[in-house]
């Protein structure tokens, strides 16, 4: 036997919108976006939202249910209290398109600014390369990012300043440090780092290791050693002794 819950959507475009109230009936199971594609069939067809996998492995469905960044498809609605309106809203870190759906081109863009992989020269006879178990492990982590953006969307250096200049965000903090401790990568990425990913701009609150899906160390494991990378690289008096040396 089900129960009617309420869920006041964000409606709108780039420009205004406003939130509807839709009353659907619910049932045990269900999580946040099956209520979603329930309004979208019967109350509301033109209701735009962006999901694909619904096995919280896509990052397609992210929104904030709330008031906290989440992916609908992984928040079941037995963790809210179904007696007051369930408020779902867009990402508030990126520009509205329509409803739930918004612009996240920036991430794409910011990604195509890191660097690629350079591996070293081949150390093997056979033009292959060997690597201790240790450091393939350490990289890993970073590969389980499923680019849902709730990292970037808590952020407040872009949810609340918009640098989005001047910061690549976390996601690509995760990216750029990815390829920085692969053990065969050998490209320079300290001075971009600093300059053009804008990584002194995290002040460690870890509010997006907080909502990760995938329990990725962020600031832990990526962010705060590759702060200290750069000032290794770039302000450390000794690697600037050697580097005259050389």
């Amino acid at each position: 036997m089900g129960q009617t819950a309420t869920f006041r959507i964000w409606r709108g475009n780039g420009h205004e919108g406003t939130f509807t109230d839709y009353a659907t009936e619910v049932t045990e199971g269900m999580v946040v976006l099956d209520a979603v594609h329930q309004i979208q069939a019967h109350q509301a067809h033109d209701l735009a939202v962006r999901w694909n996998c619904k096995a919280g492995k896509c990052g397609s469905c992210s929104a904030e249910v709330n008031g906290h960044p989440r992916l609908m498809c992984m928040t079941r609605l037995n963790q809210l209290n179904l007696a007051k309106p369930v408020t779902i809203e867009p990402m508030k870190a990126f520009p509205p398109i329509k409803d739930l759906v918004t612009d996240v081109s920036f991430n794409f863009r910011a990604k195509k600014s890191i660097k690629p992989f350079k591996p070293r020269p081949p150390d093997a006879p056979d033009g292959t390369w060997r690597m201790a178990q240790a450091d393939v492990e350490r990289v890993q982590e970073f590969r389980k990012c499923i680019e849902c953006f709730l990292c970037q969307d808590v952020c407040h250096v872009l949810r609340d300043h918009r640098l989005f200049d001047e910061f690549v965000g976390p996601r690509h903090m995760i990216y750029a440090a990815a390829l920085e401790m692969h053990p065969l990568d050998v490209e320079q990425r300290a001075r971009d780092l600093k300059d053009a990913y804008g990584v002194g701009f995290c002040n460690i609150t870890k509010c997006c290791t907080k909502v990760c899906p995938e329990g990725i160390g962020i600031t832990d494991n990526a962010i705060i050693p590759l702060k200290e990378r750069v000032i290794d690289q770039l302000y450390d008096p000794v690697v600037k002794l050697l580097r005259m040396f050389r």
